[in-house]
């Protein structure tokens, strides 16, 4: 909205009107995809979110197992809490990946072996980025409103993003569990404030669960570790949670299916229908901070990471959590499906030193031998 910037926010508490015209209209400013305000009622998700902790499809992520009071209702993540303004930032329009499965070493000119990333990480760190933006928001409704008060929630709070954004009318939740935009897909990342402040729910009529996938299982059927069942996924097959979660051992039936997953996976995001590119998807661009930057990584110098190697790869990235032996662990298992391509790839040889040398960690160590062991057993053509 031109001009947009120079509007201050109302000054009337009681104008729920005006103050949610000015908090869509500056959310759009500061370069939102997508917002939208529900009020901050409790969450109606319990019985699933209980459901899915008691099956243990978290796995690692023993943080989803902690505070879920406050996961399932933000006023007690905000007390006195009515309003959340909840935004959507897009990271990609739909385009096919046009990395490719081999990056060029700068050193020799030569292609490489390479494991790529999720398209959410390729570029800097979103949940700084993202905050940052939306803190402007929370800054200039409090300073505008005094005696208000709110959290900005991206990704680490215990927030159920996902319900508020269906709540707010941003969208719907598809079989993969992603929120699905309409004209967008599910391309996008989250983030909400919560707020004091009264402001009007932008979808107060629409049910709080659709339907936006119908009889498409392409996402289902398309997820090579069968993770996927209809509204539900388990992390602890999922390769987005082996690769980014999983501190330990993954489940070595699903690790061998990575591919060239290195950190992350967008498969059941690739197949669905509803990001396929279109002209107006593609019109509506992308926010320019998610540049591309890290989309693949050799994996014969992953490898060879330590700590200071891997913080100056990864840069300011979402991907700084990942510790270096947790993403060599993730290259020795790449390797699998590279060396079953070309036994004589460079990569090899480095899996086998690993294998067999006692000082190195031992969680890359057995991922490994169970490579090798699996490339030395004779594979089923059926």
């Amino acid at each position: 909205m031109s001009g947009i910037n120079e509007i201050a926010c109302p000054i009337d508490p009681s104008d729920a009107s005006a103050l949610t015209a000015w908090a869509l209209a500056r959310s759009r400013s500061l370069g939102f995809a997508a917002v939208g305000i529900c009020d901050a009622a409790a969450s109606s998700r319990g019985e699933e979110l209980h459901a899915w902790l008691a099956a243990g499809h978290h796995g690692s992520m023993e943080w989803m197992s902690k505070n879920i009071s406050v996961r399932l209702d933000p006023r007690k993540l905000v007390p006195g809490a009515q309003s959340i303004v909840v935004v959507a930032d897009r990271y990609h329009d739909g385009r096919p990946d046009q990395r490719p499965a081999q990056v060029v070493d700068p050193a020799t000119g030569e292609f490489e072996s390479a494991g790529r990333t999720a398209r959410y990480a390729r570029g800097r760190d979103y949940h700084r980025r993202i905050k940052k933006r939306l803190r402007r928001l929370q800054r200039e409704m409090e300073e505008a409103l005094p005696g208000t008060r709110g959290k900005v929630c991206c990704d680490i709070e215990p927030f159920m993003e996902r319900e508020m954004a269906e709540r707010a009318g941003l969208g719907q939740c598809g079989k993969h569990t992603l929120l699905i935009l309409p004209e967008l897909g599910s391309w996008v990342l989250l983030a909400s404030y919560v707020t004091t402040a009264k402001l009007n729910a932008t979808a107060p009529n629409l049910p709080h669960r659709g339907d936006p996938c119908g009889s498409c299982t392409r996402c289902i059927d398309a997820c090579p570790t069968n993770a996927i069942t209809p509204w539900s996924v388990d992390a602890t097959k999922c390769i987005s949670g082996i690769t980014l979660e999983e501190r330990v051992r993954p489940d070595p039936e699903s690790a061998a299916k990575v591919g060239d997953w290195l950190l992350g996976c967008d498969i059941c995001q690739e197949v669905c229908p509803h990001n396929q590119p279109t002209r107006l998807s593609l019109r509506m661009g992308t926010h320019p901070e998610y540049d591309g930057r890290n989309a693949a990584f050799s994996l014969r110098a992953v490898l060879g990471w330590d700590e200071q190697t891997r913080r100056a790869a990864f840069g300011p990235s979402a991907l700084n959590r990942v510790l270096a032996q947790h993403v060599r662990r993730n290259a020795v298992w790449c390797s699998l499906e590279v060396l079953q391509r070309s036994s004589d790839d460079p990569v090899g040889g480095i899996v086998r030193r690993i294998a067999g040398d006692e000082n190195e960690n031992a969680m890359v160590r057995e991922a490994a031998r169970e490579v090798l062991n699996r490339l030395n057993q004779p594979r089923n053509l059926d």
